[in-house]
Parts: structure tokens; C-alpha cells; sequence
């Protein structure tokens, strides 16, 4: 179970499985119409997801700070969750990678084949920072539109880390997050310790055969296996 989840889960985060779905009794007209929507005031999504039809969440740029407890240790994690707009998402998210020192851990998280063996993560030890930044760079439209991927950053030895998650929400952890919040402040999201983000609603995942395929050439490039 990543951090992410398990922060959900003590969060009663996600959507309601019980409740009825606002998907239900749509056309295709009006179901079409809203998945191509994508611009929410002055936020734009990417294409990896869609927020419920009724809007019980707005997307908006912002972050707040929460904690989880490790269900193994019981220790207290500090945790800011932030959602930015697609122009500066992936921006942001490689400025946030740099607290975590000259040589990190990755791990490519993938749910493209979740109807088959279900989710996935291949691991990448040990890769310096500019090497992994290079290659992200390499496959950034794939990043920003993939609703099946997700990244995590980490740098055990500090410890801290990020995640890039298929949300394309940014999820730090760590005792110290003071770096964190300083490049948030210097790409302007504001804190907002009532933010609600669309992981906390129903809402519809997006990802393709090509954009899969991507993710298997990412994952040669930097050498993540299983």
C-alpha cells in the first residue's frame, strides 16, 4: 500500500461507493459534453481525469498541509497535498523533486492493466536527479494526460518524498516539508486547510493504448523494473 493510499484511507477520502452515481441517467450528449470540459475558472485539468458530473468537487490550484499515522510504525507524517493547473503542473512538480537531494528512488506506478493483474509498480534505484529530470521531460504530455500512472520521488536517507500521483495531484511526505511549501509559495498556490481535491468526489479516470505504451518506454528509459 503507497503512502497515498493509506493517507486516503485515514482520511475517508474518495468517493462514497454506496451513494448513487451522478453519471447515472446522463445522455451521451451530456456525458460527452463534460468530459470535455476542462477549464475550471482560471484551473485547467489535464486529460488523465474528470471530476463527477454534479461538481461535488471544483478543481482549483491551492494545497493544505494534513498528517497521516503509519499503520505499521504508528509514527505521525506530515503531508501537503497540492493541485496546480496544467500550465505549471509539471513545472512545479519537477521543482519539488529538488529537496530531495542529487540521487533519488523511483517508482512508476501503473493501474493501465487493472482489469487484467491490477496495479503494478516498477522501481528504480539510485538515479541521479538530472538524469531522471531529463528523461520526465522526455515523456511530459504522457505524464500530464495519464490517468493510469502515477510517479513517487523519494530519498530514503532525508527521508522525504513526492508523488506525482494519476490524479496529477502532488503529495509530499516528511518530517521537514519546509522546502516543499517554499516552492509552492514561489509558483503561487496559496494554502487552503479546507481544500477539498477530486480524489475526495466521485470521478472518471482517462488513459489510452498509446499513453500505456508510453509508460513501458519511460520505464526502459530510466531502467524501472519490477
Amino acid at each position: 500500500m503507497s503512502f497515498l493510499t493509506e493517507f486516503l484511507k485515514t482520511r475517508g477520502g474518495g468517493p462514497d461507493a454506496s451513494a448513487p452515481s451522478s453519471f447515472g441517467g446522463l445522455s451521451d450528449e451530456q456525458l460527452e459534453r463534460h468530459l470535455k470540459v476542462a477549464k475550471y475558472g482560471d484551473f485547467t485539468l489535464t486529460d488523465a481525469v474528470r471530476p463527477a458530473y454534479d461538481l461535488r468537487v471544483v478543481p482549483k490550484a491551492g494545497y493544505r498541509r494534513d498528517h497521516f499515522v503509519d499503520s505499521a510504525s504508528g509514527v505521525r507524517v506530515p503531508v501537503l497535498m497540492a493541485s496546480a493547473s496544467r500550465e505549471v503542473l509539471f513545472e512545479v512538480f519537477l521543482d519539488l523533486l529538488d529537496p530531495l537531494g542529487d540521487e533519488v528512488d523511483v517508482v512508476l506506478e501503473s493501474s493501465h492493466s487493472a482489469g487484467k493483474s491490477g496495479h503494478r509498480d516498477l522501481v528504480r534505484e539510485g538515479i541521479d536527479l538530472p538524469v531522471l529530470k531529463s528523461a520526465l521531460y522526455d515523456f511530459e504530455e504522457e505524464i500530464l494526460d495519464d490517468g493510469c500512472l502515477g510517479i513517487a520521488v523519494l530519498n530514503a536517507k532525508v527521508p522525504l518524498e513526492v508523488q506525482f500521483d494519476e490524479h496529477k495531484l502532488l503529495v509530499m511526505y516528511g518530517q521537514d516539508l519546509f522546502e516543499f511549501e517554499k516552492v509552492l509559495f514561489e509558483h503561487r498556490l496559496t494554502r487552503d486547510d479546507g481544500m477539498k481535491f477530486v480524489t475526495e468526489a466521485e470521478h472518471v479516470h482517462s488513459s489510452t493504448d498509446e499513453l500505456a505504451e508510453a509508460f513501458s518506454k519511460l520505464s526502459y528509459e530510466i531502467s524501472a523494473e519490477a
